[in-house]
Parts: structure tokens; sequence; C-alpha cells
């Protein structure tokens, strides 16, 4: 038996971010992880790092590139003549970042002394945690007075779409394409799946996103989610709403699909399918019914405010329980519940956390929805600056979105902002700060934005707010 003061299952962001702080803290800390990279070596950083957050921004980003190149370098001056792409380059490049990135947490456990049990952590009475080989077999026995799970979540299946990974893929599938489908299909029009169907477009798919909700991008402000759609309309992302698929048939012609569409069913054939239709949490194999640990209906570990499950010493953090799946929301909570077991006192704002779509344009938001406001009766006031206005935006040739701020009618404090255009995962950091500091928009207003910048239409939609924008 292994004692330790604090023993993390998970390594993700969620896991690997409060094993580092429980250790900077003094706590004598071991963190288990069973991920396998396909060089079949262990590795950290759970689904964000390898197949998530960081190869789907790398693959993003090199889609970009190429048709930013191929649509607007001429506006630019820039003559490049016929170009052409190597998805296996871009497959290498995207692998080698993910290297790189797991390595640095192996150092970084490695430099604030952090000890990494390789393999499957399961839960057992006592806070104890048994470590299992790829076989099943018991390998390690750990005990602590603290327990943090941090196992995170996996693709969502749906029965009318088997997953394969050959002809239908999930998100890690989807990733690992070795060349471009010419037709290709995805069920959720969720952020996986516009994502994933922005990267394969701009590479030349044919994109056809079927999604079984009427209204489109739901949880973003509806202004944002009416312009994004018109957005990837036109770019050519084929996005069928009130399209629910009801089983597909696998051929060597493809894959065809069976959609309800408005109640009429259609059949659409594709090269490639993935199923995009969100995640769930990682809890099977976890033990947790084995010690009593409380989940709800759809596998969720139950917590309180401070991520504490109903067994005393037992915490859990990330997607494995309720609040967006976001990987900075799993780190933030990390960090949290290591200061607590240390004896501060750390608080959890989720209402303040920020989201992001990566798509081109970006969208982000954070804070109350224009439609949230409405429902709860409270009275605010609008302000919105399109990029359109923007010297900077006209600079990069990046026009296209606006940025959204709503404050309270009384106080004037920043209640929500939402970004739809270039940059908007960097823009919507400084409205988060303003938030978190209850800061007014005639503080944002008051506060002097370097120009040229995109972050003046923050500046200039706090004006707006007040009726007194400037360059609009």
């Amino acid at each position: 038996m292994d004692n330790y003061q604090v023993v993390i299952v998970g390594a993700g962001p969620a896991g690997y971010v409060a094993a580092i702080r429980c250790a900077q803290l003094g706590l004598k800390t071991a963190c288990v992880e069973s991920w396998i990279s396909p060089k079949g070596t262990p590795t950290l950083g759970g689904t964000c790092l390898n197949v998530g957050c960081i190869p789907s921004k790398a693959l993003l980003d090199s889609s970009h590139h190429f048709e930013h190149l191929r649509k607007h370098g001429k506006e630019h001056g820039i003559v490049t003549g016929e170009i052409g792409f190597d998805v296996s380059v871009m497959q290498k490049r995207k692998e080698k970042i993910v290297q790189t990135l797991t390595q640095g947490i192996a150092g970084l456990f490695k430099k604030n002394g952090v000890t990494w049990v390789q393999g499957h952590g399961v839960l057992k009475p006592n806070g104890e945690v048994a470590v299992l080989d790829s076989a099943g077999s018991e390998t390690a026995r750990l005990a602590a007075p603290h327990i943090i799970i941090a196992t995170g979540s996996v693709p969502a299946r749906i029965p009318s779409a088997p997953v394969d990974q050959q002809a239908i893929v999930d998100s890690t599938g989807a990733l690992a394409f070795e060349q471009v489908p010419a037709r290709l299909g995805i069920i959720g029009a969720g952020v996986i799946g516009l994502e994933l169907g922005s990267v394969w477009r701009r590479l030349g798919a044919e994109v056809i996103i079927f999604e079984a909700l009427p209204e489109f991008l739901g949880a973003a402000d509806q202004d944002v989610a009416k312009e994004a759609l018109k957005l990837f309309s036109k770019q050519g992302l084929d996005i069928r709403l009130n399209a629910k698929v009801l089983g597909v048939t696998t051929s060597p012609e493809g894959v065809r699909v069976s959609v309800d569409a408005g109640g009429k069913t259609a059949e659409v054939t594709v090269d490639k399918l993935i199923v995009a239709v969100g995640r769930v949490p990682n809890t099977q194999g976890l033990g947790a019914a084995e010690i009593g640990l409380a989940l709800d209906a759809r596998g969720f570990i139950q917590t309180d405010g401070l991520c504490k499950t109903n067994i005393a010493g037992v915490y859990a953090i990330g997607d494995v329980i309720h609040g967006p799946m976001l990987a900075h929301k799993a780190s933030e909570e990390g960090i949290a519940v290591a200061e607590f077991i240390a004896g501060q006192k750390p608080a959890i704002d989720h209402a303040q956390i920020p989201w992001v779509i990566y798509t081109w344009p970006e969208i982000a938001w954070a804070g109350a929805t224009e439609k949230s406001l409405k429902e709860t009766g409270r009275a605010y006031r609008l302000g919105r600056f399109p990029f359109m206005a923007s010297g900077r935006a006209r600079a990069m040739g990046e026009t296209d979105g606006f940025i959204k701020i709503l404050s309270a009618q009384d106080t004037d404090e920043v209640l929500g902002v939402h970004i739809i255009g270039p940059q908007a995962s960097e823009l919507i950091a400084e409205a988060v700060l303003a938030m978190a500091f209850n800061a007014s928009a005639e503080d944002i207003a008051r506060t002097v934005h370097a120009h040229p910048t995109l972050s003046e239409g923050l500046h200039e939609a706090a004006l707006g707010a007040d009726n007194r924008m400037i360059h609009l």
C-alpha cells in the first residue's frame, strides 16, 4: 500500500492541474492515468490534449491557413498560383504539438513532485484506489484521506448510428482522417460538429450537418446564433435543422443516412459520417456503485458547490460533474479543490465561465443572454458594435460579426457579452475580467483601448449601451 495525502484519478485538464496545485501546496500527491497514445506509450493530458481541444485546434489552424491563402491571398497582394495541401503533413504537425504538450505535463509533474501512477484507477472503500493494468490485474494500491475523481467524459453514442471508427466515426476518428472525404455527414450541429465540419469543408469536403433540434446553437445568444447560421451556410456548410437521423446503412459505396426532416423521411449518402452529439461523463468502471458514490440518472457524479461528493474525503471535478464540459472550467475546479483541501477558501463562479466555438469567425460568450434576461424580467441595456466598422478588422479583411454587451438598466453592471468575429476567443477574456469585478459598461467605456485593435469593438459596444458610440 502506497500512502499519499491526495490521490487523483484522471490526468486531463481537471486532474493534472489539481495534481500540480496540490503539490504546490505541499501535499504528497499521486495521479492515476490510463491513457495510451497511438504509439502505445502511456501519456498524460486526457481527452483535451490527446484527441480534443489541442489536436482539433491544430487542424483548424492548418485548414484556415489553406483556405485563407486560396480565397483571400490576392486581396492582400499575395500571388501564389495554384496551391494544394498534404493531409499527412497536417496530421504529423498535429501529433507533434500533442506530443510536446503531453510531455510537458510529465515534466511539470516531475518538477512539482507529483507521482504519476500508470493504469486504470478504481475506487475502493476506506479511501483506497486500486490501479489496474490493461488486462485488469491490480498493479498497485494507493491510499489517501483525499481522493479527487477527474475521469472526464467520452463521446456520446446513439443507437441509430453505431460508431465503427471506419465509415462511422466519433470526434476521435474524425481528427485522424488520412484523406478528405468527398462527402461528409455530421450528426450534431454543436461545438464539436461545427468545428470538425469547418476543418474538412475548408479542405474540400461537401459537408452536411444533421441537427435534430429546430433551433441552431440554442445555448448562445440568438443574435449570434442567427448570424453564425447565415455565415456558416454562406461558407458552404449545409446545416439541416429539425433533421433527426433514424438509421444508417454502410456499404462499399458509403454510408446511407435515413433522416426524418420535419415529418418527411429522406435518404442521404455520404462517404464518412461523424457522430458528434455531445459527450457523457466517464464513470464506467470507476467502482462508484461498490463504494456508494452517488450518481444521477445520466451518470454524472453528484457534488455540492465545492465539488464534494456524498462520501467524505472524495471530490469530483471537470466533465464528470454537472456544468459546462469545458477544459478551463475543469482546471479551475481542480485548483479550487486543491486549495480547499489545503485549508483555503476558494470560490467557483460557473456563471462567468467563457464559452468558445473555434470556427471562423469565432464565437465566444460569457454571462447572461438577452433571452435569459427577458425570461427573468431583468431590465437591461444593449450595446452592439459590428466589426464592419472596426479599422483593424477592415485592415485584416475580417469584417463579419459583431460584439454585443448587455448591462443592467439600474446599475449598468455588465451582465453578458457575446461575440462573433475574428479572435473572439481572445476578446472574451476582457469581458470575463470585467464581470468578475462587477464592472459596469461605463467602466469599459472609460478604459483606454489601443487603436487600431479588435478590442476597440468592446469599447464601442460599451459606449453603445449608453447610446453614445463614436464610430457608428
